[in-house]
């Protein structure tokens, strides 16, 4: 079972059959970035279009079960997320209407702070605010996984802290190794860990800097991750974005909020979007992972839990429906932690 937490790809029938192809079991599209609620809407009911047309490769799967369900059936399952809590327009009840609709995964801020908390890119971090103790609650009534991997350091770790049901950076890696203001302190993927949640890490090249070269350097940091928050808690979040296009970019780095240029994980002397990794640049290449993790060490159970395992567990726990072997813990248990 293959599970990709994050992509900003533009899907179509082509992507749709290059995920069979690569044997990707479920995948997250995000639908948005600082999108309002009205084109919010818009998103998803494109996406619904673009499911029914090609149903005989992918669902839109709510739970655990469809996940199941879509591998059974030799499809993939498309899980509805946003990148910003703005679709809400700060209306709390909108996070069970957006639930209702087939969303599942939400992140509490994108590269500016909101009224919710602060994000990665602010000089100062505030915190979650009294909105966004609200939402998480709402969040976890829903069903809707709360994503923390655009978010400021303090604010993640008050979320991890309020939120009853684990939470996760769908894609982010261990600042650790890579240091950059996207990724993940060490001290943070713990408290992730502890509460149950679960990082996926990122091919991206921005914010993977040397470890992106070869497939096997990249294992390197998937065993740092797995050293610090241990095996049950680390999976795959690609950040693959097949298809994207300049003003995708421009989109995602400005939106409305300013005139002035921006570079989001790129920098001033390279702001052009990274070039794609030789190793893994569509959904077909998902086997090169599972082959450099067998390389690494990796028994065959550790790399079923972080290609795809971890997370049906987190999504079973957090969206509803059975997660299977009930994954959590099983590992740890039997020795496997490293």
């Amino acid at each position: 079972m293959i599970i990709d937490a994050l992509q900003c790809s533009h899907f179509d029938r082509e992507i749709f059959e290059r995920l069979r192809a690569g044997g990707v079991t479920c995948v997250t599209a995000t639908l948005g970035f600082w999108e309002d609620t009205l084109e919010s809407l818009d998103a998803i009911g494109r996406y619904r279009d673009l499911v029914r047309a090609n149903d005989d490769l992918v669902l839109i799967a709510t739970s655990a079960d469809d996940i199941r369900e879509a591998a059974d059936g030799d499809r993939t399952a498309i899980v509805l997320g946003y990148q910003n809590s703005c679709a809400l327009a700060g209306r709390i009840r909108y996070a069970e209407l957006f639930a209702d609709l087939g969303v599942r995964v939400i992140q509490l801020t994108y590269n500016t702070q909101n009224e919710v908390g602060g994000s990665c890119y602010e000089p100062e971090d505030s915190g979650l605010t009294r909105y966004g103790r609200e939402l998480i609650a709402e969040l976890n009534r829903a069903g809707v996984l709360v994503d923390l991997s655009h978010v400021g350091e303090r604010t993640s770790r008050e979320a991890i802290e309020v939120s009853e049901k684990p939470v996760a950076f769908t894609h982010a890696n261990p600042a650790a190794l890579a240091p950059h203001r996207r990724n993940k302190s060490d001290a943070l993927l713990r408290a992730l860990a502890e509460r149950g949640g679960v990082v996926g890490l990122a091919v991206y090249r921005n914010i993977s800097g040397d470890y992106a070269d070869t497939p096997d350097r990249w294992c390197e940091m998937v065993a740092h991750a797995v050293e610090v928050c241990g095996i049950d808690h680390v999976g795959i979040g690609t950040d693959l974005s097949e298809k994207g296009t300049p003003a995708d970019i421009e989109w995602m780095r400005r939106g409305r909020w300013t005139r002035t240029a921006g570079y989001g994980a790129n920098t001033p002397d390279q702001p052009l979007k990274a070039p794609p990794l030789e190793w893994f640049s569509t959904n077909a290449d998902f086997p090169v992972i599972a082959q450099a993790l067998e390389r690494h060490g990796f028994s065959a159970a550790e790399a079923e839990a972080i290609m795809g395992g971890n997370w049906l567990r987190l999504y079973g726990e957090v969206f509803g429906g059975s997660a299977g072997a009930d994954r959590a813990g099983k590992l740890a248990a039997a020795g496997h932690e490293r």
